[in-house]
């Protein structure tokens, strides 16, 4: 039986509704994040033992930092190949055509799942509104341990467009196209205390929408759609044309691309390299103030 696909966003009555539903898989993509020396970049740490502590019933853990990335890449959390990430979703039980809700503790962790899987051409895929916080709060129930899944065969099916190389950003930095920065304000002027890039500043020409403020703070949810849809339009990112999102690393870029979907179906494309990369060439301006 073939049920209607989920919203992007669902909230967490709404999952407890068809939880244990055939051909629906939850994935849990917890994971910490430190920040470490001037220069050295973040610290990321899969959040397995809290995991096993409490997780939504039947939900299986996702690792990003070290299963849906590459391994070989100089950069963390770089994109993995199609065939590696067909075989590392696969192995979380994730087949064509199931239904898969992501969520986390906290982050942008879930909505870098929810990208990495329609990027590789995966669209029956949503994510839990307020993440596992929201889902105690409703007084849902939580389980123990960790889940074996079933291995499953995952088709990968590629979506170029919805990633952007260096060159592209390059180009639209130069053309004047529509780039949003993710980051806090601080880091997007490059007055953050400590800087975790090679260098401090920001991609020329573009404009900062932090992902934060599309969440609410006390909830961790989105924020209402006619509050996002102001905040997207003001960022350009409804305008029809080419939009890129970045971050430092290609995580945090994805709540302004998911929040844009979500609003009305705009496709945002992100910078997988983001910062970490413009950053590390030299050859790269950047802008600070």
């Amino acid at each position: 039986m073939t049920h209607p696909p989920l919203p992007p966003l669902i909230r967490a009555t709404d999952l407890a509704d068809v939880l244990g539903r055939d051909g629906l898989r939850v994935l849990d993509a917890s994971t910490g994040l430190a920040l470490g020396a001037e220069g050295a970049g973040y610290v990321a740490t899969p959040l397995l033992d809290a995991y096993r502590r409490a997780h939504i019933p039947a939900a299986v853990f996702a690792d990003v930092r070290n299963g849906l990335s590459d391994p070989d890449a100089p950069l963390d959390f770089t994109l993995p190949g199609p065939g590696r990430f067909a075989a590392q979703i696969g192995a979380l039980g994730v087949g064509d055509g199931d239904d898969v809700v992501v969520y986390d503790s906290g982050g942008a962790w879930a909505t870098r799942v929810w990208w990495l899987l329609r990027l590789h051409g995966h669209d029956r895929v949503s994510v839990l509104d307020g993440g596992l916080r929201a889902w105690q709060a409703a007084g849902m129930p939580t389980e123990a341990g960790e889940v074996t899944p079933r291995p499953a065969t995952f088709t990968a099916r590629p979506r170029p467009e919805l990633l952007a190389d260096v060159d592209e950003v390059a180009a639209l930095s130069a053309s004047g196209g529509c780039l949003v920065n993710a980051l806090d304000p601080a880091t997007f002027r490059g007055e953050q205390p400590v800087n975790p890039y090679p260098r401090r500043g920001r991609i020329p020409g573009s404009t900062n929408l932090p992902f934060d403020g599309l969440l609410d703070a006390a909830t961790g949810r989105f924020r209402p759609v006619a509050e996002l849809t102001r905040l997207l339009r003001a960022a350009g990112l409804l305008d029809g044309g080419r939009a890129v999102t970045y971050c430092g690393g290609g995580i945090a870029a994805t709540v302004p691309a998911f929040a844009a979907f979500l609003v009305d179906g705009t496709e945002v494309a992100v910078f997988d390299g983001s910062l970490t990369e413009w950053t590390g060439d030299p050859d790269r301006p950047v802008e600070v103030g």
